[in-house]
């Protein structure tokens, strides 16, 4: 479904434009996630099972936890196929910390830069909307993912040992960038959870 622009991010990639996914497409993205099978190894040990995209679009979050509003965004190209999908919670944890759950880019299109144009039009429109901050995990040994979003300008703050994600137990590397010129330290006085050594309580 289309939505307003002032609601979604532009993309600066001629013949694409944004839409915001919802339940009449979790076919077409279950098709665009079994395309991607390294990714899901990658993180979860295992290509995406029959009902990974009708459990992500249905996803909630952790216990806890809350967000101002939950995108999931799909880039469609001239002929309207997906060729790629991002994830996005704003306000989550604190106000001002956007966190990019997923920005995965078709296979064929991987280092054609599509990637990090479309994370600077999303950068842009987060701060537009009130971001002060933007947050992600990363699995340690998504090699790819390791290379590329330091390349962007992400620090880490922590990392997180025996999170269970799939088939696999990972240890990931929370990593945050910030839009309004601040430091990890000012992050890290907003977001407890992500400070070295904090453990949540039971």
């Amino acid at each position: 479904m289309d939505v307003d622009s002032q609601v979604l991010p532009g993309c600066s990639v001629a013949g694409i434009r944004v839409v915001e996914l919802g339940g009449s497409d979790v076919a077409e993205l279950q098709q665009f996630f079994e395309r991607a099978p390294d990714y899901f190894i990658a993180v979860n040990g295992e290509p995406a099972t029959p009902t990974e995209a009708h459990e992500e679009l249905q996803g909630q979050l952790p216990a806890g936890w809350s967000c101002s509003r939950m995108y999931w965004l799909g880039y469609r190209d001239a002929q309207d196929q997906l060729v790629a999908v991002v994830n996005i919670a704003a306000d989550l944890l604190a106000m001002g910390v956007w966190h990019i759950g997923l920005l995965l880019v078709d296979t064929p299109l991987h280092g054609t830069g599509l990637a990090q144009r479309l994370h600077a039009d999303l950068e842009a429109w987060a701060a537009r909307k009130g971001a002060q901050w933007l947050r992600l995990t990363v699995v340690i040994g998504n090699t790819r993912a390791e290379r590329f979003w330091p390349k962007l300008g992400y620090v880490q703050v922590r990392t997180r040992e025996g999170i269970t994600m799939g088939r696999q137990v990972n240890t990931v590397s929370i990593q945050v960038k910030a839009l309004a010129g601040g430091q990890a330290d000012d992050y890290l006085a907003r977001v407890e959870r992500d400070r070295p050594g904090y453990t949540p309580p039971l």
